[in-house]
């Protein structure tokens, strides 16, 4: 018997906007923003079940390979959130305080 390798795989899609994991709901981003954060591949296997190490060594090799255009895509993201952002602080100020209040609390207990 004779295994035959696999030479290419694809372990990103793209859909509409957004790079995902192959047949996941889960974004590149998630898997990127682990990685600059210093997490290892198989800890991050271990925060996304639906993932294996395969699949996340492939989103990175993904982005290390596209390093210049998945910056970019991520910066795009980051500025559409500050807007959301800031239109939630505009429009319901209280809650928002409340949502940050909540979000600082949480991050003190851990």
């Amino acid at each position: 018997m004779t295994v035959t390798p696999t030479l290419t795989k694809q372990y990103i899609e793209q859909r509409g906007e957004g790079y995902w994991i192959v047949q996941t709901r889960i974004s590149l981003d998630s898997v990127v923003y682990a990685f600059l954060n210093g997490e290892s591949p198989e800890s991050i296997a271990h925060d996304f079940p639906l993932l294996s190490l395969e699949k996340v060594y492939g989103a990175i090799a993904f982005y290390l390979a596209n390093r210049e255009l998945v910056d970019a895509y991520l910066k795009e993201g980051e500025a559409e959130f500050e807007k959301l952002q800031q239109s939630c602080r505009d429009k319901n100020p209280l809650l928002y305080q409340k949502l940050k209040a909540a979000q600082t609390q949480k991050h003190n207990k851990v």
